[in-house]
């Protein structure tokens, strides 16, 4: 049975569970987005990728800049949805939007809640060491993330996985995911499963101030920042390449033997390696501002970079 559906994302990550919604026959009677922002050299204003997505199949799109007024809410309500779809919308839900549809609001979660609830559990997993996540439904309450789970599917993150291919990865398990989740709604067979209290943790949104490499801390460690901050924001360290020192992002990395003083290159023959407080990483992929991301051994036949070099 089709449902009628609002649905509400903005980034790149909510369009696949959009398009499976829209290609299992449901009503998506609106889509609500994050208003266009400047962007590009222009900075002209750019609609978000779902605002894009939902235009393409003739939905209605909402740009509320908040959802807490009274007219927007009686806005929302007069939609008489069935229940309304949540990923990665980036607004806060209020009391009456979350009660509106006959059967609430469920949100596409990217953890295994209660763990990283919040902005950025993508990240915060793999910036953890983490070795598994998931995909989860869970019907929305007012707290952050604290409504029950209806839905889950258990992800593993390999020890080289990236925050993007994760991402990648869980986007398209979401939609799926959702979709089964609408299905067994319509049946009147969708459970829910509190959240434990055990366990929780919080993540938090990434901040610009901690993108900086610490070549101080153990190999595991900064081998984890690094690809947990790839490919945005992106991980980085400063390296001796002119006249003064120069950013330089590090898009991949893989642990390898190696010791020295912390930030030391203490081999520069295939990739840059880089001595951490114990063990050392292999800078497998590097970026120069303004240039395209390159192979660690491309990167060195550009670079006047010999072992004993400090980056900082």
């Amino acid at each position: 049975m089709s449902l009628r559906v609002v649905f509400m994302g903005t980034p790149e990550f909510s369009v696949p569970t959009l398009m499976e919604i829209v290609g299992q026959g449901h009503d998506v009677v609106a889509c609500y987005s994050q208003p266009p922002r400047p962007a590009g050299r222009g900075m002209d204003l750019k609609k978000s990728p779902v605002h894009e997505a939902a235009e393409s199949f003739g939905i209605l799109v909402h740009t509320p800049k908040s959802l807490k007024d009274a007219d927007a809410q009686a806005e929302f309500a007069a939609l008489n949805a069935d229940v309304a779809v949540v990923v990665a919308y980036g607004l806060l839900l209020p009391g009456p939007i979350l009660e509106a549809p006959e059967h609430g609001c469920l949100n596409l979660h990217a953890s295994m809640l209660p763990r990283w609830r919040g902005a950025a559990p993508i990240n915060r997993a793999i910036m953890a060491g983490d070795t598994q996540t998931a995909i989860q439904v869970m019907r929305m309450e007012e707290g952050l993330d604290t409504g029950p789970v209806c839905m889950s599917e258990t992800v593993a993150i390999e020890p080289n996985m990236t925050a993007g291919e994760l991402h990648d990865r869980l986007s398209g398990l979401g939609g799926d995911l959702m979709v089964r989740a609408l299905a067994a709604l319509s049946r009147g067979a969708l459970g829910e499963q509190p959240q434990t209290d055990e366990g929780v943790t919080y993540a938090a949104k990434l901040s610009k101030q901690e993108t900086r490499i610490d070549w101080a801390k153990p190999a595991e460690e900064v081998h984890n920042h690094i690809r947990g901050l790839s490919p945005f924001p992106g991980a980085w360290c400063e390296m001796p390449l002119g006249s003064k020192p120069e950013r330089v992002k590090i898009l991949r990395s893989s642990r390898v033997d190696g010791s020295g003083v912390p930030g030391t290159l203490v081999a520069s023959e295939t990739a840059p390696v880089v001595a951490c407080e114990t063990g050392a990483v292999r800078l497998d992929q590097l970026q120069r501002a303004g240039k395209k991301p390159m192979s660690g051994q491309d990167f060195l036949r550009g670079a006047s970079l010999s072992d004993g070099t400090l980056l900082d």
